[in-house]
């Protein structure tokens, strides 16, 4: 049986009309004869769609009651004996009542999917499961009702249904969508343009990311290598030198010409085994950085074909732009090819843009040789026997028509000719080492006995001096190609020993900062020696299994090896961890790097463990520290109430005293301040408890201070503050709950130490995009030294009576400002006193505090 097909209608809020445009859908189909249903659709009491639901078949749906209400749900059994060909079900993240067939509405579509049923739905963007902490980051409002993400993706067609927050607002306002009483709090709160606008982008991304999808697996699936420029994507070729933070930068700026264009920088390594020298590690490193902190992306790729491969890339990203460097190649160079930048724009066809971009390093050369000898490519040695073997035949022939056009016998002459064979030895050696000069050496000796000394045509030389000057041919030749040899050998080792050398001051530098992560550490590794993936393997003891205590791997899809001896390399650290390679193997001239490698993984993880040790140990510490503390505060701050209250419930249950009305009230109001000073001191404790244990979760709105600071003086008596808050200040983005209670326990505070007579005043101010709250009190102050240590736990300043608390105040008041994204602060007061500053951000405004992320919502 052919599973049904889905189709979605996907909004960035309740109201902008995915209801109504299912209800269209399906008056579409029905007029074209399709056999459909309605599963279920709720209108919400919206005369629009009820009326929309006239003219379609509608299936009962099932009662169920739950606690002692009644409630309707979809009938699946009857959708699926009715079998129709589409069915129309609404609210696709709808919750079912407890004890129906399915917990989720969408798993009932599923039901109906694998029956053969067409089914079409709909959904905000908020009820999207991957989506809810960026919506209640925005709204500050939790869904509850979710879908997974992959429900969604897998639907047969997504169609946006999108509106403008300024029409939606509209719409709501005309009672479109919710009933009178209740749209004004709506507008005011979820329906406001910011959030609107934001949910609105989220839907508007989510669903071009879906399309994009699709047009991948439909140019996947008709093998498409055409790019589309349907998004601009831009790839940057980097080889790893000095002009690629100008590419990165050049991309970046071109990328922010257009909405929604992408920067991928991609590195192209070799396949030759070039290993360390094809690269600077380093210089790769910081354009790594560079291009993620722009927001892009970067690739590392291997290919034989350096042009090819970046085509390959581009094309399989659906790229429309290249940008490449102008080559660093001198002028010379250029006799051995055209260069990656003029191949790339001559083969990248119509469908790509190809951007030259010029900078500081142009035509100043690639820096040092590539290596030779053992590390010479395939092409390279097979290039230099074709010299050492086929050059003096060709030369032989060439002398012999040139000698027989000069009707001459001796030709160029002897000494000419040993030189010209000398010179090709010399090419063989520059190409392929010493091994093909040797060669070339030989066969040119061999071919100027034969042909160029008397008696020719024969293995006999008649004259001593040609024996003299063959063997000086074979001697110089020797010498010659030994030198370059040499020389080569001694390039190649003086790039390595750059390469390795800027590797390890990297590494030793990351060491002394401690910035790398092992993830950051193993990336490194891979890249540096062009391996597909790197995990980092340790065991308890010999006898037991491996575990893997961190891996990356490449774009080759390889996973990392699970076991030392299922990688291509593997280098031991210590008895009991090894550093385990996967995607070819290293010469061994790599291993010494590699094991530096190892060495700093096995630190970086030790550190690692150490530091999460260490902040076991911390927290342990401030549990012990806050426990012995409480200990404190029970064994007296808190004995204290109890005994009053104790000593006052003794005496009125005493049947000895006949306790008069006025002593009995003084008694019962004895009972009710120690009451609410346990109240209060239990509350501070609970406060700072939420606090340690981070389960402080602010949810943040919009009011005005004049709606929270009067609530948070109630129980202060009225003459000990005097209350200044303009009616013209700006709202302020909080918690209103943890707000009153840090105004309370600051205001408190101030209180309890200012002389009789002088009241506290609380006055607010607005400064730029924040609104300031202060409290000034006329009491003794606090010396500068001290202004920080007042706000730690249990910490009373100065002489103050035990009774009057356990130091919990200020600090369960800056916890709370801090939660919420403002700053609590000390200062002195003229003339006397202190002033508790606190800062809070203004509506709109991010909040003041600087390590917190932005949480302003409705």
């Amino acid at each position: 049986m052919r599973r049904g097909k889905l189709r979605i209608y996907l909004g960035a809020a309740p109201g902008v009309g995915k209801t109504y445009a299912m209800l269209s859908e399906g008056h579409r189909r029905a007029e074209r004869g399709t056999d459909l249903v309605v599963g279920f659709v709720e209108h919400h009491g919206r005369p629009r769609t009820q009326v929309m639901l006239r003219g379609l078949e509608e299936v009962s749906r099932r009662k169920m009651e739950y606690r002692e209400a009644l409630f309707t749900e979809m009938d699946v059994d009857a959708v699926l004996a009715r079998r129709p060909a589409v069915a129309l079900v609404d609210e696709l993240a709808h919750t079912n009542v407890p004890g129906s067939r399915n917990a989720k509405r969408w798993q009932d579509v599923e039901e109906l999917l694998r029956a053969g049923i067409d089914v079409v739905s709909n959904l905000n963007i908020q009820h999207l499961e991957s989506l809810g902490d960026v919506v209640e980051s925005i709204t500050g409002v939790r869904q509850r009702e979710t879908v997974p993400d992959e429900v969604v993706r897998r639907a047969d067609q997504i169609e946006l249904v999108d509106m403008s927050p300024q029409a939606l607002r509209r719409r709501m306002a005309h009672g479109n969508i919710y009933q009178p009483d209740k749209v004004d709090a709506a507008l005011s709160n979820y329906f406001r343009p910011g959030n609107l606008t934001a949910l609105r982008e989220l839907a508007l991304l989510w669903t071009a990311d879906r399309v994009d999808e699709y047009l991948q697996q439909y140019r996947s699936e008709h093998s498409i290598r055409s790019t589309w420029q349907a998004r601009e994507r831009i790839v940057v070729g980097l080889t790893g030198g000095p002009e690629g933070r100008t590419l990165i930068r050049r991309a970046a700026r071109m990328a922010a010409k257009g909405s929604g264009s992408e920067v991928l920088a991609v590195y192209v390594a070799r396949s030759d085994g070039l290993g360390l020298t094809s690269v600077s590690p380093k210089e790769l490193a910081i354009q790594r950085t560079l291009v993620e902190d722009l927001g892009g992306t970067f690739h590392h790729v291997i290919g034989e074909d350096i042009p090819s491969a970046l085509l390959d890339f581009a094309r399989g990203v659906n790229a429309t732009q290249i940008v490449l460097g102008s080559s660093r190649r001198k002028t010379w160079q250029y006799i051995f090819g055209p260069g990656v930048g003029a191949t790339v724009a001559r083969d990248s066809g119509p469908d790509l843009d190809v951007h030259i971009v010029t900078h500081e390093e142009v035509a100043k050369g690639r820096g040092l040789p590539v290596a030779r000898g053992a590390r010479l490519s395939r092409t390279r040695l097979i290039a230099g026997w074709l010299v050492a073997v086929a050059g003096p035949v060709l030369l032989t022939v060439l002398l012999t028509h040139v000698g027989g056009a000069l009707a001459s016998d001796s030709g160029p002459g002897f000494a000419n000719e040993v030189l010209l064979f000398l010179f090709l030895t010399v090419v063989a050696a520059l190409l392929g080492g010493l091994l093909p000069a040797l060669g070339s050496a030989a066969v040119g000796s061999l071919l100027l006995n034969y042909y160029f000394t008397p008696p020719t045509h024969t293995l006999t030389i008649a004259d001593p001096q040609n024996i003299f000057a063959i063997a000086v041919f074979v001697a110089v030749a020797v010498c010659v190609a030994s030198v370059v040899d040499l020389a080569a050998r001694r390039t190649h080792q003086a790039a390595r020993l750059r390469a390795e050398s800027e590797v390890l001051s990297f590494l030793a530098g990351s060491v002394l900062r401690g910035e790398t992560s092992l993830t950051a550490l193993l990336e490194r590794v891979r890249e540096t020696f062009s391996m597909d993936s790197v995990a980092l393997l340790e065991r308890e003891s010999d006898v037991d299994p491996w575990t893997c205590a961190g891996s990356v791997g490449g774009g080759g899809g390889a996973p990392p090896p699970e076991r030392p001896e299922d990688a291509d390399v593997d280098m031991p650290v210590g008895d009991h961890m090894a550093l385990a390679l996967s995607g070819r193997v290293l010469p061994a001239a790599d291993r010494r790097v590699l094991a530096a490698f190892a060495a700093q993984a096995a630190v970086v993880l030790d550190r690692q463990r150490l530091a999460l040790e260490a902040e076991r140990a911390r927290e342990l510490a401030e549990g012990n520290r806050i426990r012995t503390a409480l200990l404190a505060a029970v064994s007296h701050d808190l004995r204290t109430p109890l005994a009053a209250i104790k000593a006052a419930v003794s005496s009125l249950r005493s049947d000895d005293v006949a306790w008069s009305p006025e002593d009995e009230a003084e008694l019962l109001e004895g009972i009710e301040e120690g009451a609410d000073r346990l109240d209060h001191l239990v509350g501070n404790l609970l406060d700072m408890s939420r606090l340690q244990t981070g389960t402080v979760t602010p949810l943040i709105r919009e009011i005005d201070l004049d709606e929270v600071v009067p609530m948070a003086l109630v129980g202060v008596p009225e003459s000990g503050v005097s209350l200044d808050i303009p009616e013209e200040l700006p709202m302020v983005a909080v918690d209103p709950g943890l707000l009153e209670r840090s105004v309370a326990n600051i205001v408190e505070n101030a209180v309890k130490y200012s002389p009789a007579g002088r009241p506290v005043l609380v006055s607010a101010s607005a400064l730029g995009d924040r609104v300031e709250l202060r409290v000034a009190d006329r009491g003794p102050g606090v010396p500068d030294s001290a202004k920080d240590r007042i706000f730690e736990p249990f910490q009373r300043y100065g002489d103050a009576p035990r009774g009057a608390g356990v130091g919990l105040g200020l600090a369960v008041a800056r916890g709370f400002v801090e939660a919420m994204g403002g700053r609590l602060a000390a200062e002195d007061t003229p003339g006397g006193g202190m002033t508790m500053v606190l800062t809070l951000a203004a509506a709109g405004r991010a909040p003041v505090g600087s390590g917190l992320p932005a949480q302003v919502t409705s």
